[in-house]
């Protein structure tokens, strides 16, 4: 069995429009080990009261903060024209009983000499009138929102126990005059930087499970080839190039490599290993793509056509003790793990249009996700609550996010922007 990298954390020195690059530090002890909302089974939605910082961009962290918070679903917020206190008064738990609020978000954000930004954001309990925490946040002057998602993982993870995906990223495509181009953004697609490695024929980019390098396919030379991108150094370099189509499908934390390749005739799925060695791990006479590591790099998802459509498959990553996992419908493809390795999310054909399904491992408990339009791409967000996906909904392919059960659906890139493919780093 290979092992996952269990942290989930770039290595690679990156520039800082990519990355979150900022500094925190706790003003308070660590809030005790207390859960105050199970995310497994919550009762109701918890009113919270999300205060603009006092301060020179602070309504526009409360804005991000709130708008992140509020795709967990767990959330209600109490609008700031019931807020009794202003931004710059102090706490007082009086305050805040009268207008039925069980948490407040107040804070102070000044600028530094050097043009950046530095916060403080504490969280308060109303019920007890105990503060949670207070944390210090310094940025540059370019990552505010980042410094807004970093709040808003910090009060997610003090009241759930758990670990949001606000930090996180997304790498896609966009096109622009008739050129594709990788492009990377912040979870909620904001702050897009396009990397510049463009072609007519470039698809949707996986990353390593370090978070430093993207996987991807790109036509040149008159060639199909999967190439790796080091975000670090913005080095690109060839993994697989050879005749035929080579489509670039997942890598693992040891550094090796699944793609599809016809280089023998039909595609099958072949392993890259770091050192250099190719393995065949398919033989059918089918179409074998889509390959895709289980999180503990125990088992591949990938596609095959061996029963007569394209359906959704698992085997070891020996290629051995394959199992078919869908069985309704005649078109199913593009699976992606869910985190925690029990589900996975894909795409199958229904009433004609391409919609989103999950469906438990074992090929139980199938849900359809999507409804509207023709959607494609889907994967889970690093801790398990989103999907990211593409549709074209709105007349154009857009990058949309949804929570896990299919709620709250929402467009995220900028309206008119052509972009697809999204898929979710590891921070």
């Amino acid at each position: 069995m290979k092992e996952k990298n269990k942290n989930g954390l770039a290595t690679a020195i990156i520039p800082c429009f990519l990355f979150t690059a900022f500094f925190v530090c706790s003003l308070a002890p660590p809030a005790r080990a207390k859960i105050y909302i199970d995310i497994t089974n919550p009762e109701r939605k918890v009113p919270v009261a999300i205060s603009p910082l006092a301060g020179p961009g602070g309504s526009e962290i409360a804005k991000v903060v709130t708008s992140d918070l509020d795709y967990t679903g767990l959330f209600l917020f109490l609008d700031p024209k019931g807020f009794t206190e202003t931004p710059e008064q102090a706490f007082r738990r009086e305050d805040w009983l009268s207008a039925g609020v069980d948490f407040v978000l107040k804070g102070t954000v000044i600028l530094t000499p050097e043009g950046g930004f530095q916060a403080q954001a504490s969280l308060y309990d109303v019920s007890t009138g105990s503060t949670i925490f207070i944390r210090k946040y310094s940025v540059p002057n370019e990552l505010l929102r980042p410094l807004a998602h970093s709040i808003a993982a910090d009060i997610y993870q003090a009241l759930t126990g758990a670990n949001g995906p606000f930090k996180d990223r997304l790498a896609f495509v966009t096109i622009s005059r008739g050129k594709r181009d990788l492009a990377i953004a912040d979870w909620d697609c904001g702050r897009i930087h396009r990397l510049g490695f463009k072609g007519s024929l470039l698809l949707p980019p996986r990353w390593s499970p370090d978070g430093g390098s993207l996987l991807y396919t790109a036509h040149r030379y008159g060639l199909w080839g999967v190439y790796l991108l080091d975000l670090g150094s913005m080095r690109e370099r060839a993994v697989f190039r050879a005749r035929g189509t080579n489509i670039a499908g997942d890598a693992d934390a040891a550094g090796d490599v699944l793609f599809s390749s016809s280089l023998r005739g039909s595609p099958n799925i072949y392993e890259m290993l770091k050192g250099g060695k190719l393995i065949r791990l398919t033989q059918t006479d089918g179409i074998d793509v889509s390959p895709a590591f289980s999180p503990d790099g125990s088992k591949i998802a990938f596609v095959s056509d061996r029963d007569g459509s394209p359906q959704i498959y698992i085997m070891d990553t020996h290629g051995y003790n394959t199992a078919r996992i869908t069985f309704q419908g005649d078109y199913n493809t593009s699976p992606a793990w869910s985190p925690s390795g029990d589900r996975l999310v894909f795409v199958g054909r229904y009433e004609g249009r391409d919609q989103i399904f999950t469906v438990k491992t074992d090929g139980s408990d199938l849900m359809l996700l999507t409804s509207s339009g023709s959607n494609d791409a889907p994967c889970f967000s690093p801790d398990g609550s989103l999907i990211a996906f593409t549709s074209n909904r709105d007349g154009y392919r857009a990058i949309y996010v949804m929570r896990a059960n299919g709620e709250h659906q929402r467009r995220m890139s900028p309206g008119g922007m052509t972009a697809f493919g999204p898929r979710w780093s590891n921070r």
